[in-house]
């Protein structure tokens, strides 16, 4: 059973399309990066499988299941830009708050729970971080804590929305390392980004996003995805060596 399965996929606003007729797999232990321009439909396609857009047409089906059930088995990481760094919260209390399904309608967490959250921030590298504010973190350091609250219900599927965006190249690093070993664990991931230059040589697969979606089932970038999302030669964008120029 597909971790993420897409057939003919039209989602929008308000009946209006802006992506269309949209197919797609996310494979087991996949790891795909769905580029394109801002604009292009990445977020889109994203809340759509989130089960946060209701489908114009087509279907969503994660692990076999809709949205509304399926989306409890991913872990989401959001834009760097739609989290409130202000809002008066510990490290530990974010990560925690990834359980919060698991907690239901229960007071507190159980101590299992607190054991996942620390495994979690174990595994991202934020345990020294715990009992910080967020408002006090770097942008790479609330980076790691958003993937440490992904982690912590130990889902099958991860999606990240411009999980590199603004990081300095050593921040950048160190967010692929972290998915580079839980895509070793098996666990299938998704990023989308409109910055081709932040693929990691980690990727399996690359799709392209502009209200179409081409796809490809090796990390290298076609002509016809950069004619779709780019508008440009595509002697230009060429893969190179595991990167892009």
């Amino acid at each position: 059973m597909l971790p993420i399965e897409i057939r003919g996929l039209t989602s929008g606003y308000n009946g209006i399309p802006v992506i269309e007729d949209v197919d797609l797999e996310l494979m087991e232990s996949d790891f795909l990066a769905v580029i394109g321009p801002n604009g292009g439909g990445k977020s889109t396609l994203f809340k759509t499988i989130l089960g946060l857009i209701e489908p114009i047409s087509g279907s969503v089906a994660i692990l076999g299941r809709p949205p509304s059930i399926g989306a409890r088995s991913i872990g989401y990481v959001p834009q760097k830009g739609v989290f409130d760094y202000d809002y008066p919260i510990r490290v530990d209390e974010v990560v925690l708050s990834g359980l919060r399904a698991h907690k239901g309608l229960r007071p507190a967490y159980s101590r299992e729970e607190r054991e996942m959250a620390d495994t979690a921030m174990e595994y991202a590298e934020v345990s020294d971080l715990r009992s910080r504010r967020i408002s006090d973190l770097s942008g790479g350091q609330l980076q790691r804590v958003l993937l440490a609250r992904a982690l912590a219900p130990n889902p099958p599927i991860l999606m990240l929305d411009e999980p590199t965006a603004s990081l300095d190249p050593s921040m950048r690093d160190c967010t692929y390392d972290i998915l580079r070993k839980a895509n070793a664990e098996g666990v299938a991931i998704m990023v989308i980004t409109h910055d081709i230059g932040s693929i990691s040589r980690d990727v399996k697969r690359v799709a392209c996003m502009n209200r179409r979606l081409v796809s490809n089932d090796s990390p290298e970038i076609t002509d016809d995805m950069v004619s779709l999302g780019f508008h440009c030669v595509p002697e230009f964008l060429r893969t190179t060596g595991g990167g892009h120029r």
